[in-house]
C-alpha cells in the first residue's frame, strides 16, 4: 500500500471512528474500505479470491489498523482470523462462500452448541458469545459437541467428547444483541444462536492437520496465530495512546499549573513508557519472525513457540500498563467518554480482558 493511500484510509478512519462507536459497528465507509482492501480476507487464498497474505505481513498491518482505531483493528483481526479457516474448508464450499465480495467470517472459539450426527448432515443447537463483526458478517463459525441420535456424546480417540467446527450462514443464525461493554464498542461483538438447524456434512472442518491449500500460512499453529494477532492490536492501540498522551499533557501547559520539576518528571515517565513498549515490541517481533523462519525451513521448534506465546502476552501486558501509568497526566478531559484519548484507553482495557493473553506464564 502506498504512503498516500495509507494516509487517506487513516484519515477516513480517524474522521469516522466516533460515529462507528455511536452506531455500535464500523461505519459503512470504513466497511467499504475493508472490502476494497480485502482486509476481512487477508488469509483467504488467492484461488478463492482472497488476499492470500502471509502472517508476518498481516501482523504489521493489523498493528497499523489498531493504531488508527481499536475497533477497526480488532474487527479485522477477529474476522480475518476466522477467515483463516478457509484453508481447511471443503473446496466446493469455499468456492461457493467466497464468490461474495463482502464475505466476512465471525464466530466464537467456545464450545457453545451440540450437533447430532446423521448420515449426511448434522442437527445443530447452540448459543455463542462475542462474535466480533456479527452485524456485517456473512459466515459464522461455531464449535459443537457431537452426539449420536440417542443424545449420547460421540467420543474421540482419547475418549473425550468429540468437538467439531461448523460453518453457518448469516440467514441461519439469530444475532443476540448484548455487546454492552465500555470499549471496542464498534466491533459489535454480539452473541448468536442456532435452533434446530440441519447442515450438510461438508460444513464441518478441522484445523492444522487437514489443509486443502498448499501454503505455509495454514501450517502455523492456530494458538500462536491467535496470540500474535491479538497482541499486535494491543500494541497498535498503545502506540496511538502514547501520541495522544503527549499532546494532551503539553496542551495543559497553557494553564501554567506545572512546575519545571513536574514537567521533567512527566517527560521522564513518557520516555520510559516509550522505551518499555519499544523493547516489548522488538522482543515480540524477533520471537515471531524466528518462528516463521523455522516454519519456512520445516523445523518449527516447540521452544520457539513458547517464546512467541510469552512475548505476545508480555506485549499485551505492557500495552495496558503504560496506559494506566500515563492516564492520570492527561487531565479531566481524558475521562470524558467523547474524547479520542478516552476511547483508546477504553479499547486497550477491553482488549486486555481476552483470556488468551491474561496470564504472563
Amino acid at each position: 500500500m502506498q504512503e498516500t493511500s495509507t494516509a487517506t484510509w487513516q484519515e477516513k478512519v480517524s474522521e469516522l471512528a466516533a460515529i462507528s462507536e455511536e452506531i455500535g459497528q464500523l461505519h459503512p465507509e470504513i466497511l467499504e474500505q475493508a472490502y476494497r482492501e480485502n482486509w476481512f480476507k487477508l488469509f483467504v487464498p488467492e484461488v478463492y479470491g482472497g488476499a492470500g497474505k502471509k502472517l508476518p505481513e498481516v501482523l504489521r498491518l493489523e498493528e497499523e489498523l489498531a493504531e488508527a482505531d481499536g475497533s477497526l483493528g480488532w474487527t479485522v483481526t477477529l474476522c480475518a482470523g476466522a477467515g483463516w479457516f478457509a484453508g481447511f474448508l471443503d473446496p466446493t464450499l469455499a468456492n461457493e462462500i467466497f464468490t461474495d465480495r463482502e464475505v466476512c467470517f465471525a464466530g466464537s472459539g467456545a464450545v457453545g452448541g451440540t450437533a447430532i450426527k446423521y448420515d449426511n448432515s448434522y442437527l445443530i443447537n447452540g448459543h455463542w458469545k462475542y462474535a466480533s463483526g456479527a452485524l456485517h458478517a456473512t459466515i459464522f463459525t461455531a464449535n459443537c459437541v457431537i452426539k449420536n441420535t440417542d443424545g449420547e456424546d460421540i467420543l474421540d480417540e482419547n475418549g473425550s467428547p468429540q468437538v467439531k467446527s461448523f460453518i453457518l450462514k448469516k440467514d441461519e443464525v439469530s444475532i443476540m444483541p448484548g455487546w454492552s461493554y465500555f470499549g471496542l464498542v464498534a466491533t459489535g461483538s454480539h452473541a448468536f444462536e442456532v435452533k434446530d438447524l440441519f447442515v450438510p456434512s461438508n460444513r464441518t472442518f478441522e484445523i492444522n492437520n487437514s489443509s486443502h491449500v498448499a501454503d505455509e500460512t495454514f501450517n502455523y499453529p492456530f494458538l500462536q496465530l491467535a496470540e500474535t494477532t491479538l497482541a499486535v492490536n494491543s500494541l497498535g492501540m498503545a502506540n496511538h495512546f502514547l501520541k495522544l498522551v503527549e499532546v494532551a499533557f503539553f496542551n495543559r501547559l497553557g494553564l501554567k499549573r506545572y512546575t519545571d520539576q513536574q514537567i521533567l518528571f512527566f517527560d521522564h515517565e513518557l520516555n520510559r513508557c516509550k522505551e518499555e513498549i519499544k523493547s516489548a515490541k522488538t522482543q515480540f517481533y524477533a520471537a515471531f519472525d524466528e518462528s516463521w523462519h523455522q516454519l519456512i525451513h520445516c523445523n518449527l521448534l516447540d521452544e520457539q513457540l513458547r517464546l512467541v506465546s510469552l512475548h505476545s502476552r508480555n506485549l499485551a501486558h505492557v500495552s495496558r500498563k503504560i496506559s494506566d501509568t500515563l492516564f492520570p497526566y492527561c487531565g479531566l478531559e481524558a475521562a470524558r467518554k467523547e474524547t479520542v484519548l478516552n476511547r483508546v484507553w477504553r479499547d486497550i482495557h477491553t482488549a486486555s480482558q481476552h483470556a488468551l493473553l491474561t496470564f504472563l506464564q
